[in-house]
């Protein structure tokens, strides 16, 4: 197993070269909220020049509250199947299951 791969269930051919990803995740932001995406009136220069130098993804599946839309991006999954249903607020009893494979443990 490479020692770039941390999670026991995957397992790399050979060691990849790590690529330079920045992402930048917002919640509860409209599509043409800022200059990348055609808004004139806020500028993000910032934000432009990154769309315009790197890769703009202009297609997803967006969902209704922060806590959903963050735990697919943490696996990759739907939050249904990840038993996120909505919002978590700090003391709920429910969350990841601990058997649930991350971005961060496969990176």
């Amino acid at each position: 197993m490479s020692a770039a791969v941390r999670h026991p269930r995957f397992v790399a051919a050979e060691p990849v070269a790590k690529p330079n990803i920045v992402l930048i995740f917002i919640d509860d932001m409209g599509y043409g909220d800022i200059g990348p995406f055609g808004n004139t009136k806020v500028k993000t220069p910032q934000l432009d020049k990154f769309a315009a130098e790197g890769m703009k993804f202009t297609s997803s599946m967006p969902r209704p509250v922060c806590s959903m839309s963050r735990a697919c991006l943490m696996t990759g999954c739907y939050n249904a199947r990840v038993s996120i249903p909505g919002v978590l607020f700090p003391g709920s009893q429910i969350g990841l299951h601990s058997d649930e494979v991350t971005l961060a443990e496969v990176v």
